[in-house]
């Protein structure tokens, strides 16, 4: 079970920012763009951790997040903190928030895969926390639809390092790491107005 802990924490920081790589030579390896919520100006929930934590509970009182605790920043010059909670052992919770005033920029759900027979039990689990964590940001959803979108989602980003689909004011992350993780991130974006 450490091993596991050891392993599931650097998966945690690397969804959560690092994206990108440069090599030696300061050109960039062929990786994804860095994270949309990594970029100048990426906007924020007008939400902190600790109001997200207290709602989503109350709502969801049979899928509890616990408190996040901050996961040490290399010094990547990345003006965020990051923060993880650790839901299961196949299932975490971690977020970005914008220094200064908390807000969250990401929430992100990372569920580590397991072989035999509990693989479809812990998946099912993990979906069910992915659709609630869809819900409190959609509160017009039902669990069906909100667990609809989620499976949607995950099948359109199946093995794909980054998929982002975006609806209305919310961008949906997937990113597929195959036997090492599969991370679901709900993001905000900026809605821009028409121009007449």
């Amino acid at each position: 079970m450490k091993t596991r802990i050891r392993f599931a924490i650097p998966i945690l920081v690397f969804w959560l920012g690092v994206f990108t790589t440069v090599n030696a030579a300061g050109a960039q390896e062929d990786m994804p763009p860095p994270a949309p919520y990594l970029l100048a100006g990426a906007p924020t929930f007008d939400l902190t951790i600790v109001k997200f934590r207290e709602k989503y509970n109350a709502d969801n009182p049979l899928l509890p997040i616990g408190e996040f605790r901050a996961i040490g920043n290399s010094n990547d010059g990345i003006n965020l903190t990051r923060a993880a909670s650790k839901i299961s052992g196949t299932l975490y919770a971690s977020t970005a928030l914008e220094k200064g005033s908390g807000k969250i920029k990401t929430l992100q759900l990372t569920y580590l895969p397991v072989e035999g027979g509990a693989e479809k039990a812990a998946r099912a689990i993990a979906i069910g926390y992915m659709a609630a964590l869809v819900r409190e940001f959609e509160p017009t959803l039902t669990v069906e639809q909100s667990s609809a979108r989620v499976t949607d989602l995950l099948v359109k980003g199946r093995g794909s390092r980054f998929f982002q689909q975006s609806w209305g004011a919310l961008r949906y992350v997937v990113a597929d790491n195959g036997d090492k993780g599969l991370t679901f991130a709900v993001e905000p974006i900026k809605l821009a107005l028409a121009e007449p």
